[in-house]
């Protein structure tokens, strides 16, 4: 479809962290913390240059969930930021979001098995520069080739509750789902495959309260798929799954996670499979008559573009009438329903974010690899996100992620909030606000697609 050339290195680090960490991520669970690993979690790196002795744009993705804490999450970017040298626009840090990995919450220290929480964030930053470090060592002149694919995984989530007058988080069956799947297929100047990276929209919440197991969910399965087909490495980035997320989940099955893996994985093949050759086009070449007039398109050589540049800018979002964070701890503080108790907990993380204003300032990274955009932001983005960027600035392809560099909470379109859901009740910011992210989002890339 697009093609990039440039410098590109690639690099993975294990980040599984201890077992007995703590790993409370469902207000369901009944238990503290890990008590195995089902797969490994890793942090996967991809470096993109113009010419080796310049500065990188750097892709990271990491089998996590979210952040909690605006400053841990700060205090990890802006460390590998200052290891590298590098300005703020040129680092992507995203998250799988996973919801069987461990707190990243070093306010939870004093919890079970808390006392894993702050060294590990320390090694996830030192393993992360070594990462980078040796993807840029090992870079070399590469091409990177976009093909759409689909995957019917996901599906829609906001269900209206039978008898009742909201929506829970479930497979709504009457309402469609994006079922795209973008594919990067990166060669090397023998056409050997290095990587991969596969953007796809779909919450990882197979494994829920009942699974005791460290897991990247259903992306690890993917990968393992990916990777044994390809024998090279594959970066999933997370697509604006705020209303997505598979139709059988919240289970204890590890088996059930391997199996929507290998789903994905196999779309992930066809659109490998249906790729051109790097560096090649499709061209028309005129008519061959036969028993009916044959129109013929041949391969021929089609330069990939060299262009590489990144932004980020800062979008104004208004914020919902809220409790203070002062209001928050001390309702937390005597609230005895455990449910109730996880729910202020996370409120309390969000407000600390998003500070005491009417107004939060929401960063939103937006890059082009050639004639692709890929455009990063921390929340979690309803799909419409995705295709209307898609939309708006087709030819191009189009990554879209959430959780990148940070997290706030939802982003659901204007039509939800007139719905009482967890979505709308979770997040901190007034409707309109995602429509004005896409606003942003597509100005910026309309701007750089017309960069010559």
């Amino acid at each position: 479809m697009t093609n990039y050339h440039g410098i590109i290195g690639i690099s993975r680090e294990d980040i599984t962290p201890p077992v007995g960490i703590f790993a409370r991520n469902w207000g369901a669970a009944t238990h503290d913390v890990a008590a195995g690993v089902h797969m490994p979690l890793t942090l996967t790196c991809i470096t993109f240059q113009t010419g080796k002795d310049v500065q990188p744009l750097v892709l990271v993705s990491a089998d996590l969930g979210w952040w909690k804490s605006a400053a841990d999450e700060k205090t990890l970017r802006h460390g590998i930021l200052q290891a590298l040298s590098l300005t703020e626009e040129r680092l992507m840090f995203c998250l799988t979001h996973t919801h069987a990995g461990p707190s990243t919450f070093s306010e939870d220290a004093g919890k079970p098995g808390g006392q894993y929480i702050i060294p590990y964030l320390q090694q996830l930053q030192e393993k992360a520069v070594s990462c980078i470090r040796r993807a840029l060592a090992a870079a070399q002149p590469a091409t990177l080739t976009w093909q759409y694919g689909s995957c019917n995984l996901a599906v829609n989530r906001d269900f209206p509750e039978p008898g009742g007058d909201r929506l829970v988080v479930g497979y709504n069956p009457a309402v469609s789902a994006d079922d795209t799947v973008l594919v990067g297929r990166i060669t090397d100047s023998d056409c050997k495959v290095m990587g991969t990276i596969v953007n796809y929209a779909c919450h990882p919440t197979t494994l829920a309260w009942e699974n005791q197991l460290l897991s990247p969910d259903y992306i690890g399965g993917m990968r393992t798929v990916v990777e044994t087909a390809t024998a090279a490495p594959c970066l999933f980035l997370q697509g604006a799954s705020g209303e997505l997320s598979p139709a059988e989940q919240y289970s204890g099955d590890t088996s059930l996670a391997d199996g929507y893996g290998r789903q994905l994985g196999y779309a992930v093949l066809s659109a490998l499979e249906g790729m051109l050759p790097p560096d090649t086009t499709l061209t028309y070449t005129g008519v061959v008559e036969s028993g009916a007039s044959l129109g013929i398109w041949k391969k021929t050589p089609a330069p990939a573009s060299t262009t590489l540049l990144a932004e980020m800018t800062l979008v104004e979002m208004p914020l919902k009438p809220m409790p203070s964070l002062a209001e928050i701890e001390a309702a937390w503080a005597t609230c005895e329903d455990h449910v109730l108790k996880e729910r202020l907990w996370r409120q309390r993380g969000i407000r600390k974010t998003v500070g005491e204003g009417a107004v939060a300032k929401m960063p939103l990274w937006i890059w082009r690899l050639g004639n692709t955009i890929l455009a990063g932001q921390p929340n979690e983005a309803y799909s419409l996100f995705q295709q209307e960027l898609r939309q708006q600035l087709a030819p191009a392809a189009v990554a879209v992620m959430n959780i990148v560099n940070g997290y706030a909470g939802y982003l659901p379109p204007l039509t939800s909030f007139s719905h009482n859901s967890y979505t709308v009740w979770q997040t901190p910011f007034q409707q309109g606000s995602l429509e004005q992210l896409i606003c942003s989002a597509i100005t910026i890339s309309q701007r750089m697609i017309q960069t010559a």
